[in-house]
């Protein structure tokens, strides 16, 4: 019952990729849906989210992203319900499509939306570069009409079992795979896809490559109520799946921007603004934010070794910290425990709580000695960067400069 799955005659293929239309192929029966690729879509290897995220305000730029699961789409009830935007799965690995896609991609378009494809990695199928092409073959190119936003690269965990954890590559191989769809799309269209993917997976199967962040335009995958923690190498997003369920069929975005940045975006043209969030910490995560997290936990009694590990220590500090805090003792370091442990440092300031600040500043380029005092270096630094993201520039570390070091 579900999309059987024809390899193309050759020449039929080589016609297609020479000449990149904006569907390659006819659009096929349509066949029940039971599962196999049908249900693999951007978000489906994350857990549920135990609390479902309120919606975004109603002045948000929304959109929506389906794949064949969702199979005929009523758009003009998604445009009344207040979308703006769509992506559709076109692809996954080499040799499966959508035989929704074409009547899911054109339907968004007849509606009015600004709509884009994007493509289900499988690096354990094929190189990236022969992967992008069948992307492009089967209609996911991008044209500066205005109104085609750019392919999207989808790379998290497969989500049935079968599939080793990071499709068997080392990081190093999963960030040369990345590189290479990337280029190719680059190469046959003009620009560089946009990225789906989720923190996590990105600081395991690419060990938190930094590669990618000036060039990839980030579509986030966040449940969790905020669009951080982002992924390493990236200061913003562009695209922020906040849910898989909402007033939309398939799952629920938001544009990081105004309507005419999605325009901008359409085109080419856009610059995602800076975004400041408390990233969410759990056990099993590394990095400058655990770090200043263990610093901060230090500046409140505890005695963790700030070796940006989350660990089940940090985890018992968070605990015994939430509780003396009167917050939900959960573990997990969330914009309430972040917003009860920061402390406001400025000149003169000394201890833990400025060694987390020096850290996260030299996280972000900054030359600085993590020595726990707040000195002429420090302070001008600071200002530095809430110059940058257009904060008040003090000199004070207080929380909102401590939000915006966190992003």
């Amino acid at each position: 019952m579900t999309s059987p799955l024809r390899p193309l005659p050759a020449a039929v293929l080589l016609l297609a990729l020479l000449a990149q239309p904006a569907v390659a192929w006819a659009e096929d029966p349509v066949p029940p849906v039971t599962g196999g690729e049908e249900r693999h879509h951007a978000g489906s290897s994350l857990p549920e989210a135990p609390v479902r995220p309120a919606p975004p305000a109603r002045a948000a730029v929304r959109g929506l992203d389906v794949s064949a699961y969702q199979g005929d789409v009523d758009w003009s009830a998604a445009v009344a319900a207040g979308a703006s935007f769509a992506y559709v799965k076109a692809t996954e690995g080499l040799t499966y499509r959508n035989a929704f896609f074409t009547r899911q991609y054109e339907g968004a378009a007849d509606a009015g939306l600004v709509r884009g494809a994007y493509h289900f990695a499988r690096p354990d199928s094929s190189d990236g570069a022969a992967q992008a092409d069948a992307f492009l073959a089967a209609g996911g190119g991008w044209r500066a009409d205005g109104r085609t936003l750019p392919g999207a690269l989808d790379v998290e965990d497969y989500p049935d079992a079968g599939v080793p954890a990071c499709y068997g590559l080392d990081p190093a191989a999963m960030t040369a795979w990345i590189r290479a769809f990337a280029d190719r799309y680059r190469e046959r269209t003009g620009r560089y896809p946009a990225l789906y993917t989720n923190a996590s997976w990105w600081a395991r199967c690419t060990g938190g490559s930094r590669d990618f962040g000036t060039t990839l335009p980030l579509w986030i995958a966040n449940h969790n109520g905020t669009a951080h923690p982002l992924p390493a190498g990236w200061s913003t997003y562009a695209v922020w799946q906040t849910s898989d369920r909402g007033p939309f069929p398939g799952d629920q975005n938001v544009f990081n921007g105004s309507l005419q940045d999605l325009r901008s975006f359409a085109d080419g043209t856009y610059t995602p603004p800076p975004t400041a969030g408390w990233p969410l910490l759990a056990q099993g995560q590394r990095g400058p934010q655990v770090t200043a997290a263990q610093y901060l936990l230090n500046a409140r009694g505890a005695t963790l070794d700030p070796d940006g590990a989350f660990g089940p220590a940090t985890r018992d500090a968070v605990t015994a910290f939430q509780r003396s805090a009167g917050l939900s003792a959960d573990g997990v370091v969330g914009p309430k425990t972040w917003q009860a442990l920061v402390l406001t440092v400025g000149t003169g300031s000394s201890g833990p709580a400025v060694k987390a600040v020096q850290h996260l500043l030299a996280a972000h380029g900054s030359a600085l000695d993590v020595d726990g005092v707040f000195g002429t270096g420090t302070r001008d630094a600071v200002t530095a960067y809430q110059t940058a993201w257009h904060l008040d520039a003090d000199g004070v570390v207080g929380p909102a400069t401590w939000q915006a070091l966190l992003s």
